[in-house]
């Protein structure tokens, strides 16, 4: 399989961090600290770097390292990082929150909600967290500092800690999946083990340990992931006799067992998938689920009699994939063929979907469906008696498949806007949330109870029709904060319920993916809010498919190949398929400046040879380097 690895970014913020109600400054926490510490080192790593006139490359990634570093630190603390920086630096803000919730507290009723959004909307950084509990009202900071067009990378970070999706780690390039973004992954799972099921595959687990021996079997395959692997070596203080690997994959993991359990025609097909985690311990650019060192995912090992087996279920399982993207998550992707050199190592060929992210005009491997043919089979002995051919062994035919966690990455880059997570529905673990409003001091609480049981009533009618829904009924946050809290989490619907509303048999319900509102008769909640939630699925996917039409276009030449790069495109182009085209393709489409803030600079790859490309080749047409005929158009970009 051939999907993501990655490193560590700098923490971000909890609630508890970025609550002014927190006890002590937050640059005094134990996280802040350690942060600081790794920005003065990797500020002493930069400084050597430009002294040893080290290559331009290492110089970029290094600052680019400091810049995350910085960008968390702010985060974290709430200051911009200062070799001399101490506690205390946020009284004036703080005191300036203090009035403004002072306000807020004066000024209620329903007619006033849209400005007391506004207000709250104003407040930046820092989420408030999810707890369910009550008590003393609190302020805290709410909402992104980075915009998404104009600091890419900033703005994801942001996102992802502030939707509460990942807590960081203090193992480089390792993350918490908190559950808002681990339900997303049931939800993908879910959609997954249904469809490979119906397929005939049944689930197994095997063990994450692989021996040198056997993960060296192989060697084309494990020299494209040398550089990954990580190996245990030591137990206590005792070293161990053969190192031992943790898998970055589990072909060779899976195989031994394999060759034991064929030994007929009988005995096939074999159709295994296992639900797990690998390691590939890379030093690239970590990004949280696009690229990490420890990843979730499912493989799927499958073993038949025949090529046409196999080569059938590629397909099937290409196809299972792409509707894990575009039904599941409204992300239109490209099918397509991988060339010779982004294969994975040791198959006969790889198919793959890949997605588009706009905001940074570069694609991203989505997921990938490889035929091993017989070479893995050869290498494990994995043989079985032909009855047509009487004491003659045959080699199987083998596939693996897989799709990792960084789905959630293209999700949220794909659909997030500047307000913060966008969910489409069908992935969202909580599709509506409902928030009673116009609650006052002047209300009398016979009417403040039964708003609140209509709240509750709302509830209990949608999750009835298998609507996953919920009242956020807590009385220690004010109802604009929590449209921004909801907003920022990504939840498709927002239903508001107030004093007017009851006596007028309606409610207000607002669409995350267009922020329109609409009111509701009560009477046809069920109905209306079915239909809204499968229009914002709909919307959200015809938004994300007519981007890709837009950005994805075809180029005959080098000049105009580079000059769509450059305007943030991918491009189908005339290609011969050589290896060493590809490698000139590359070298010659890297930029000088960077793709984007704080981004090495990157040529173009190929990302795959499109089943339906835009326009088929003409007679006699040549590779755009065109020193070879074309063999096939194909998609290149710049890609994570």
């Amino acid at each position: 399989m051939a999907p993501p690895t990655q490193t560590t970014s700098a923490p971000s913020p909890t609630p508890s961090q970025t609550d002014p109600a927190s006890k002590g400054s937050p640059a005094n926490t134990p996280e802040a600290q350690a942060l600081f510490n790794k920005v003065a080192e990797q500020g002493e790593q930069v400084k050597k770097l430009k002294a040893e006139k080290a290559p331009k490359d290492q110089v970029d990634a290094a600052v680019k390292s400091l810049l995350d570093l910085k960008a968390h630190y702010k985060t974290l603390s709430g200051a911009e990082y200062k070799p001399a920086s101490g506690a205390g630096r946020e009284d004036k803000r703080k005191e300036k929150e203090n009035q403004s919730e002072k306000q807020s507290k004066k000024q209620g009723g329903e007619a006033r909600r849209g400005k007391e959004l506004t207000r709250e909307q104003d407040m930046s950084a820092g989420s408030g967290g999810a707890g369910e509990g009550q008590g003393p009202k609190k302020q805290t900071r709410l909402g992104l500092e980075s915009k998404k067009e104009e600091n890419l990378a900033d703005w994801y970070s942001q996102v992802i800690t502030k939707a509460e999706m990942i807590e960081y780690y203090d193992v480089s390039g390792c993350y918490v999946l908190r559950p808002w973004s681990f339900a997303i992954w049931e939800t993908i799972k879910s959609f997954i083990d249904a469809g490979i099921k119906k397929l005939g595959v049944e689930n197994c687990y095997f063990p994450m340990f692989v021996s040198q021996a056997a993960l060296e079997k192989e060697k084309s395959h494990i020299a494209d992931f040398a550089p990954e692997v990580a190996w245990v070596t030591r137990s206590g203080k005792t070293e161990l006799a053969e190192p031992i690997a943790v898998r970055p994959t589990s072909e060779t993991v899976m195989y031994p067992a394999y060759a034991k359990w064929v030994q007929s025609h009988r005995d096939l097909p074999i159709k295994l998938n296992q639900w797990c985690n690998v390691v590939r311990w890379e030093f690239k650019h970590p990004q949280p689920f696009l690229r990490t060192r420890e990843f979730l995912w499912q493989e799927g090992h499958t073993a038949f009699a025949t090529k046409e087996e196999a080569a059938e279920e590629v397909l099937l399982i290409l196809e299972l994939y792409a509707q894990v993207y575009e039904e599941l998550m409204a992300i239109p992707v490209v099918r397509g063929r991988k060339t010779e050199k982004e294969k994975f190592a040791g198959g006969d060929y790889t198919t793959t979907v890949e997605a588009f992210i706009s905001a940074s005009g570069r694609a991203i491997q989505g997921a990938t469906s490889h035929h091993l043919g017989q070479n893995f089979s050869k290498m494990f002995d994995i043989t079985f008696e032909d009855p047509k051919r009487p004491g003659e062994k045959q080699f199987v035919f083998q596939n693996s498949w897989g799709l990792t966690t960084r789905t959630i990455g293209v999700l949220t880059m794909v659909h997030g806007d500047n307000m913060g997570l966008v969910l489409p529905p069908r992935v969202a673990c909580l599709q509506i949330i409902i928030i009673p409003c116009g609650i006052t001091a002047s209300l009398p609480e016979e009417e403040r109870d039964t708003l609140l049981q209509k709240c509750s009533q709302y509830l209990d009618r949608l999750m009835k029709i298998g609507i996953r829904a919920k009242a956020d009924l807590r009385d220690n946050y004010s109802p604009g904060w929590k449209f921004n809290h909801w907003e920022l989490k990504g939840v498709p619907v927002r239903v508001e319920v107030g004093p007017r509303d009851m006596k007028s048999s309606q409610f207000v319900a607002v669409r995350r993916d267009t922020g329109d509102k609409l009111t509701i008769k009560e009477d046809e909640a069920e109905n209306r809010m079915r239909d809204l939630l499968e229009e914002i699925q709909t919307n959200l996917y015809t938004r994300a498919s007519n981007d890709l039409k837009k950005h994805m276009v075809v180029a005959d030449s080098m000049e105009q190949f580079q000059k769509e790069m450059d305007q943030g495109k991918i491009v189908q182009i005339p290609f011969c398929g050589e290896i060493e085209c590809e490698d000139w393709i590359k070298k010659t489409t890297a930029k000088d400046q960077d793709v984007e803030p704080g981004a090495p600079s990157m040529g173009a790859k190929s990302l795959c040879i499109p089943f339906k490309p835009l326009q088929e080749l003409k007679a006699g047409q040549m590779c755009v380097s065109g020193k070879e005929p074309a063999k096939y158009y194909t998609l290149f970009g710049r890609s994570y």
